[in-house]
């Protein structure tokens, strides 16, 4: 690890420390291209770990993965009114297919060569729609060959001016899924499935509460019917959108001309869905968990989940306690747990605690000659809480310890959320706690897009979702908490990233 720096305290600047606990925990840097970011090691091990637990929950659900091409034909994009403008602004394009040297030196050195302009522009990929939907016009010819369940896992461009490690990057990392369906039922059930998946996975494998809904009007994605969600607040109470599910319609099915031949004979148009998820999620891990002391990585994404820390002054000593840490490792290794034995003998056990609470491993194990002795090690959890426990069933009470700081990290971050939440405010209220506080507030909404519009202009908070049944309030707000007209629906407003 490079050389420890202080971590600036949450409450004094928390995009700073967001920015600090990303570095001290050796997660991602700056990459030489504006905008884009290098996922390190440590990072992208936590990305291996969410891609290995939503692949399987993917495939469970029916769907298989394939790969489609970065680049699209520009094309393609304008086929569908609506989503080449909500993406026009952010596409990057090749229109040359070789450089030529100029004779010149620096970055001038080279250009494009005019003879290789090709002859229609290829969009680096903003994401995939367009280009899935030219393929499922080939391969989709009749009833039986529906639902059509397709996932890919892929990088993505979208040109941003305002960039910050994972949470928004030039070129990120997702999964993309595209499904095509015989009626809109069929859809629906899709996408709401997908936001149960997302959902699940949130908070049994982040610990990250969330809520469920459908988005408004003025914030579902360019081109769908409907787009569902999952919101999370961070710890500064502002929320993510952690995830989207979104129901198509048939806008894409008849913009490509996707069709299929009924049982009874006629032609229909498919209904689609598509949804996705991205490496944003481990922006939203760092924010709902992390503290001043850097990073912490709830146990089931954590690529080191326990840390063996052997402790010696003399080279009998030494040779005592890792010979007791390797053979802890190897239990631990053989039962699934995710361990390492820290042998390294250039830094002190203090050094090493701090690195590793700094990269968020949620469990540590110190053995030194007197835990030998008393045939113990003493437990540090990264949480807080530092006990012994025998080395005689210790895979057990690791495991257990895991388990504990999972749902610990789970019941913290909802009580948080709950704790930053307000319900039936009035527009006083409302304007106040977004002021002051931030966090979600429930209330009536009329579904006026000016009221909508007026509300985000006034104070930078904006729909997130309006919420699912198990999320509403009881009694139903009556009146829109803005302009006091009848209610269509309870929102839940926050400023967002």
């Amino acid at each position: 690890m490079a050389q420890a720096q202080k971590i600036t305290p949450r409450a004094e600047d928390f995009s700073e420390w967001y920015n600090d606990v990303i570095m001290q925990a050796e997660l991602a840097d700056y990459s030489p291209v504006r905008g884009c970011m290098v996922i390190r090691p440590n990072g992208y091990g936590i990305w291996e770990l969410m891609q290995r637990a939503l692949d399987d929950m993917i495939k469970a659900s029916g769907h298989r993965n394939a790969y489609f091409p970065l680049f699209i034909p520009q094309s393609f994009l304008a086929k569908e009114a609506e989503h080449v403008e909500g993406f026009a602004k952010e596409v990057a394009l090749v229109t040359h297919t070789r450089l030529k040297a100029t004779g010149k030196t620096g970055a001038a050195a080279v250009m494009p060569d005019p003879a290789s302009a090709l002859e229609e522009a290829l969009v680096v990929r903003p994401t995939s729609e367009t280009i899935i939907y030219a393929m499922f016009a080939k391969w989709i010819q009749s009833y039986r060959d529906l639902p059509l369940l397709i996932n890919q896992w892929c990088n993505v461009v979208r040109w941003e001016l305002r960039t910050r490690l994972f949470l928004r990057t030039t070129e990120f990392l997702w999964q993309e899924g595209h499904t095509a369906h015989a009626d809109e039922a069929g859809a629906e059930q899709e996408a709401r499935l997908i936001l149960g998946i997302y959902r699940k996975f949130a908070e049994e494998w982040m610990a990250m509460p969330v809520i469920t809904g459908v988005k408004t009007e003025s914030e579902r994605f360019a081109g769908a019917l409907r787009t569902y969600a999952i919101e999370a607040l961070m710890q500064d109470r502002k929320a993510l959108q952690a995830g989207t599910s979104h129901h198509l319609g048939q806008n894409f099915a008849k913009a490509f001309d996707v069709k299929y031949q009924t049982a009874a004979g006629g032609l229909e148009h498919v209904w689609s869905t598509s949804w996705g998820v991205t490496t944003r999620l481990i922006g939203g891990l760092i924010m709902t968990h992390a503290d001043d002391n850097g990073m912490i990585c709830p146990p089931r994404l954590a690529p080191i989940q326990v840390v063996i820390v052997p402790i010696w002054k003399s080279d009998a000593e030494r040779t005592q306690v890792l010979a007791v840490g390797e053979r802890i490792a190897a239990d631990l290794g053989a039962a699934g747990v995710r361990v390492t034995l820290d042998s390294r003998d250039t830094m002190k056990p203090g050094a090493k605690y701090f690195e590793w609470e700094a990269q968020g491993v949620p469990l540590r194990l110190e053995i030194g000659p007197r835990d030998v002795a008393a045939n113990q090690v003493m437990t540090a959890r990264r949480i807080g809480g530092k006990t012994p426990a025998a080395m005689n069933g210790l895979t057990e009470a690791v495991r257990s310890a895991l388990d504990e700081i999972q749902s610990t990290l789970l019941g913290a971050a909802r009580d948080r959320r709950e704790a930053a939440s307000i319900r039936g405010v009035t527009r006083d209220q409302f304007i106040a706690f977004m002021k002051e506080q931030g966090g979600f507030a429930y209330g009536g909404f009329c579904g006026d897009g000016t009221c909508e519009a007026a509300i985000k202009q006034e104070t930078a908070a904006t729909v997130r979702v309006l919420p699912d049944p198990e999320f509403r309030s009881t009694p139903a707000p009556t009146t829109c908490m803005w302009c006091g007209k009848p209610s269509k629906a309870e929102a839940v407003w926050a400023q967002a990233y």
